[in-house]
């Protein structure tokens, strides 16, 4: 968030256009960024972590300890995982989310995506969640990674209000009426 805020410091971004992304650990990066800060106008996570308590017990027993060193040892300390964990400030997010997810992720679960999925869908924040079957924690299908980006480029368009330069095809964002650009432009007429 420093180098984001840096940079528009800078003049080299625009503040109304700072996007976050990440995967796996940078996923949950990106959904703590949008529940705990206002910095970032849209975010996409792909298998990322919402619930840091959660992936502690449904995980597979090679990551099950990995947040003992990057969190606290468990359960010990349970009420650090719960402050830390985005699923659970997720009222917070205001930002359009775009989440992608392998619906055969040992690692990051499905369950993760969808938790963020309601929580987006109660609060009525625009979002498009799109779970790729036969992919794992990483996309290794060319027509799924390809697919994946452009579902990104496509999303971006829609909130930030601009048209892909290449024909794509463009994905449901459930909740976005319009983008916050174009409402923020003068009418025209």
């Amino acid at each position: 968030m420093a180098a984001a805020q840096f940079l528009v410091q800078r003049g080299d971004a625009d503040p109304d256009r700072l996007i976050i992304r990440g995967g796996s650990a940078s996923g949950f990066t990106t959904l703590a960024a949008l529940a705990f800060r206002d910095v970032f106008k849209a975010g996409t996570t792909y298998f990322g972590i919402g619930n840091l308590e959660a992936f502690q017990v449904e995980t597979h027993k090679f990551e099950s300890r990995y947040s003992d060193r990057l969190v606290g040892p468990w359960p010990e300390s349970r009420a650090l995982y719960r402050v830390r964990s985005p699923i659970f400030s997720a009222d917070h997010i205001s930002a359009p989310v775009l989440v992608l997810q392998g619906l055969d992720d040992k690692i990051v679960p499905p369950s993760e995506a969808e938790r963020i999925v309601d929580a987006l869908w109660e609060r009525k924040i625009p979002h498009a969640y799109i779970a790729y079957e036969g992919e794992d924690h990483g996309f290794r299908k060319s027509e799924n990674i390809v697919g994946s980006f452009e579902a990104e480029l496509s999303f971006y368009g829609q909130v930030f209000g601009f048209e892909p330069a290449d024909p794509i095809e463009p994905i449901e964002v459930t909740f976005l009426e319009r983008s916050p650009v174009a409402a923020a432009s003068p009418d025209p007429a």
